[in-house]
C-alpha cells in the first residue's frame, strides 16, 4: 500500500515552504517537478500535424525509444491557465479512461512538457492516442477513394457499433461528423475526439436535464438542439450518424448550413416542416415559436438520396435516422438489426481497399475541405438544398463553409 505520506505529495505537490523560497528556488523547483504518472512528452518525435481546431492541434509522432511505434498528440488547449487544468479535458479524460472498445479510439496516456524559462515555467500537456492512418472526411475528400456498397456497410455497421456501446455507458458524443471517425488501414473504424462529451441520465419524477445546447458542429447538429432543446439524449447522435452515412455517397456533407435558421431551413427541405403533426411537443421547446419555420414542406429523405444512394434498404434505414422527432428516431441497436446489414452483399472487409492508398487522409490536410471549397461544382446534390436566390453559378449556392463546432 502506498505511505498516507506519498499520496499527500501527489495531492499537494507543493512544500510547505514553496511560498517562502526566493524567485530562483520557485523556478527550480517547477523545472524538477515530475507529475506523479504523467511521463514527459519529449519521449515521442513529432512527425507532421494531422488535425487542428478550436480544440487545439493533433500531430503524428513516434515513440523515440522504439521508432516502430505511431501515436497521435492531442494537445490540451489551455483557454485560461489561471483557472488550472481545463474540465472539459478532465472530461474528456474520464470518458476515455471509461470506454474501452474497438471501435472507440484508445486513450494510451497523458504526457507533458517540461516548466522551463523558456516557457515560462508552463507545462504543456497532451493526450496520447494510438495512431489511425485516416478520418472519414479525409477519405470522402479523395476523389480516388471509392467505397463499395459492402464497405461502406461496414464503416456504417461500425460505427453504430460504436455508439451503440457508448450510449449503453450512458455517454454522449455530441460532435459527430466524418472529421470525428477514424480509420485504421486495417479498416477498423474509431470514434474520435470526446471534446464534447458527457455522461447522460434518464430523470425521474418528471424532472428534466438541463444539457447545454450548444455541441454538434452546424452541418450535422440536429433539429432538436436547433430548437433549443436541453434534455436530450442519445438521438441527437444518432442524428449526426445519419448526416454521415449519407455523406458515404453524396462525399459531402448534405446539408451545408451558414447558421442556425438556415440550418433548420435545409433540414425541413429534406425531411418536411416542423409542425406538432409531426412532432408532437415540438411547441414546447424554447426557440419554437422564436423562428420562421418553412411551412407546407413535404418529407422528402428518400427521393432526395435515391439517385445517390440507389439501395433501397440504405434509403429506409437512412429515412429511420433522419427523422426530425428525436422519440421516433432510430437508435443505434435497431439501427444494427436493419435489413440493410443483413441482405447482400454483406459488410466486408476495408484493408483491401485502403492498401491501394499509402497516404494518409485527415481533413485538416485535404486543402479542399479545409478551405471550405466545394470540390464538386457540378454535383446536383447542393442544387437541391441551397436557396437558389443566392446562386452564383449554374444555379447552385455557395455559403461560406463554417467546419467550427459550437
Amino acid at each position: 500500500m502506498m505511505p498516507n505520506s506519498s499520496i499527500s505529495s501527489m495531492i499537494n505537490p507543493v512544500p510547505g515552504g514553496f511560498y517562502k523560497m526566493n524567485t530562483k528556488e520557485k523556478e527550480k523547483y517547477i523545472e524538477e517537478f515530475d507529475f506523479p504518472f504523467c511521463d514527459e512528452a519529449s519521449k515521442y518525435e513529432k512527425i507532421t500535424k494531422i488535425g487542428q481546431g478550436t480544440f487545439g492541434e493533433v500531430f503524428k509522432a513516434k515513440d523515440r525509444k522504439n521508432p516502430a511505434k505511431i501515436v497521435a498528440m492531442k494537445k490540451v488547449l489551455m483557454d485560461n491557465e489561471k483557472e488550472g487544468f481545463p474540465i472539459t479535458a478532465l472530461r474528456e479524460i474520464k470518458i476515455l479512461q471509461l470506454l474501452k472498445h474497438e471501435n472507440v479510439v484508445n486513450l494510451i496516456e497523458i504526457c507533458r512538457t517540461r516548466a522551463t524559462l523558456d516557457n515560462k515555467y508552463r507545462s504543456t500537456f497532451y493526450l496520447v492516442f494510438d495512431f489511425c492512418e485516416h478520418d472519414l472526411a479525409g477519405l470522402l475528400s479523395n476523389v480516388n477513394v471509392k467505397f463499395s456498397l459492402g464497405e461502406i456497410k461496414r464503416v456504417i455497421q461500425q460505427l453504430l457499433n460504436g455508439l451503440y456501446y457508448i450510449h449503453s455507458n450512458k455517454i454522449l458524443h455530441r460532435d459527430m461528423k466524418a472529421a470525428n471517425v477514424l480509420i485504421t488501414k486495417n479498416g477498423i473504424l474509431k470514434l474520435a475526439d470526446f471534446g464534447l462529451a458527457r455522461a447522460f441520465s434518464q430523470c425521474k419524477n418528471g424532472q428534466v436535464n438541463r444539457y447545454t445546447n450548444r455541441v454538434v458542429t452546424l452541418w450535422y447538429r440536429p433539429p432538436e438542439l436547433l430548437l433549443g432543446d436541453r434534455n436530450y439524449g442519445p438521438p441527437v447522435d444518432l442524428w449526426g450518424a445519419g448526416c454521415i452515412m449519407a455523406e458515404m455517397w453524396t462525399r459531402s456533407p448534405i446539408m451545408q448550413g451558414n447558421t442556425e435558421p438556415q440550418q433548420l431551413a435545409l433540414i425541413s427541405q429534406l425531411c418536411g416542416s416542423i409542425t406538432p403533426e409531426t412532432w408532437p411537443g415540438v411547441e414546447s421547446l424554447e426557440l419554437y415559436n422564436k423562428i420562421e419555420l418553412a411551412r407546407g414542406q413535404k418529407r422528402k429523405v428518400k427521393d432526395r438520396l435515391k439517385p445517390y444512394v440507389k439501395n433501397p434498404y440504405a434509403c429506409d434505414l437512412l429515412d429511420k435516422l433522419l427523422v426530425l422527432d428525436p422519440q421516433k428516431r432510430c437508435d443505434a441497436d435497431a439501427a444494427l438489426n436493419h435489413d440493410f446489414f443483413w441482405s447482400e452483399p454483406m459488410p466486408c472487409d476495408l484493408s483491401k481497399m485502403l492498401a491501394q492508398h499509402t497516404q494518409s487522409m485527415f481533413e485538416f490536410t485535404m486543402q479542399s475541405r479545409r478551405q471550405g471549397v466545394l470540390r464538386q461544382v457540378n454535383t446536383p446534390w447542393i442544387a437541391y438544398f441551397f436557396n437558389r436566390k443566392t446562386a452564383v453559378h449554374e444555379g447552385l449556392t455557395f455559403y461560406r463553409l463554417d467546419l467550427r463546432s459550437d
